[in-house]
């Protein structure tokens, strides 16, 4: 069977296949946690120049579960849509939290929520793709897929595509779930468990494998239009050799973001994958962008912002180092990103000095947090999900 690696906190996990128990890498981490040069940094005083203000939190089943899911809400007009690893849906208004609807499919949930219009798609644990209406929560398909769907599905209104954990990406009809077409990455003997979230626009899908290249294809037939390698697997050890493209990418105008584990950050064009710059990194959280900047948070919990336009580097902060940092989210004129031990830091995007911080979930948080305005979303490993608004002093 595949071996598959799981990130947590600075190290590997590896689980064989794909069967539920797990042991650790013997031998790698054998030093004392004093001694060990992944230890966590302790986090120190910071004067806070904003105000965070809790406006509402509610719960969500069991959250991320213990499959050390990710699953991520969305935004859609006055509505935020969120599911939890034990099969709960649900409608909020974003205003107030107010619980619109609820639904309990009757399988586990491993992806999600991806949103088109007026519907939503999961994906399952047992391997299959779902569409559910977004008014509702009524079932409209299941159909099922090569394995599990660990991002969230998403769709033009005429396909929905689904990246699965063995690599593959799966082209489904939006009216029937009837599959299209499949393209087949050919995985690498060892991955780390997760992928990336495809991203549509106009007849093209973008997405990233753990092979450490980006590829686009019609959305139509799965014909791939262009490659572009973010990483070259070097080592003699199948550990060495993981590339893997796993965080959010991000695409801003013509151009496309992208980073790998113990790879790169590169800027693409988006229309044809031509290689603008890259930076080295080793990143599983993703990118974002704002301000004029790409942001990525290293395994090394280095927070960086490199210049969109490719002159280099505008800041580095490095007091999170080993905090097993989520994708970095631009707030109003602020960062945030999440730490494994559900704090929420705030930066500067200009400078990238602490402005405050916040204490969300004790259980952690892996799932991408959301933003809109100065209000953030932020999903806690455990089923919390609140939201908060920040404000300078």
């Amino acid at each position: 069977m595949m071996s598959k690696a799981v990130w947590r906190n600075g190290c590997f996990i590896l689980a064989l296949g794909l069967l539920s128990g797990c042991s650790t890498i013997g031998g790698w981490f054998s030093v004392d946690d004093d001694e060990d040069p992944r230890q966590p940094a302790e986090l120190q005083d910071i004067d806070e120049s904003v105000k965070v203000s809790r406006r509402w939190s509610t719960g969500v089943g069991d959250g991320q579960g213990e499959g050390r899911y990710a699953l991520e809400p969305v935004i859609a007009g006055d509505r935020l849509y969120v599911a939890s690893a034990d099969g709960e849906v649900q409608a909020l208004q974003r205003s107030n939290g107010k619980r619109l609807w609820e639904r309990e499919l009757d399988r586990g949930l491993s992806g999600g929520v991806g949103h088109y219009s007026g519907d939503l798609f999961l994906g399952g644990a047992d391997g299959s793709v779902l569409r559910l209406s977004a008014d509702s929560g009524e079932l409209i398909w299941q159909v099922p897929v090569s394995s599990e769907v660990l991002a969230p599905p998403q769709s033009n209104g005429r396909v929905v595509v689904a990246q699965t954990y063995d690599g593959k990406l799966h082209g489904l009809d939006f009216a029937s779930g009837k599959r299209l077409w499949t393209h087949d990455s050919n995985m690498p003997v060892l991955t780390i468990r997760g992928t990336s979230t495809p991203i549509l626009r106009d007849n093209l899908v973008f997405v990233g494998f753990a092979t450490g290249r980006v590829l686009a294809l019609d959305v139509a037939t799965g014909a791939v239009q262009w490659e572009a390698r973010v990483a070259i697997a070097q080592g003699r050890s199948e550990i060495e050799r993981i590339v893997d493209i796993d965080g959010s990418m991000a695409l801003a105008g013509g151009d496309l973001y992208a980073a790998s584990y113990q790879g790169n950050l590169v800027a693409m064009e988006a229309s044809s994958g031509r290689k603008l710059w890259q930076q080295a990194v080793s990143s599983v959280s993703g990118v974002s962008t704002g301000f004029g900047n790409v942001y990525v948070a290293d395994e090394d919990g280095s927070v960086l912002a490199w210049l969109r336009n490719g002159q280099g580097l505008r800041w580095r902060q490095d007091a999170l180092a080993w905090r097993g940092l989520g994708r970095p989210v631009p707030v109003s004129s602020y960062l945030a990103v999440a730490d494994f031990e559900g704090y929420v830091h705030l930066l500067s995007q200009v400078d990238g000095e602490f402005v405050g911080r916040i204490k969300v979930d004790g259980d952690g948080v892996r799932a991408d947090m959301l933003s809109d305005g100065n209000i953030l979303y932020v999903y806690g490993n455990s089923g919390k999900l609140a939201a908060y608004e920040i404000r300078a002093r």
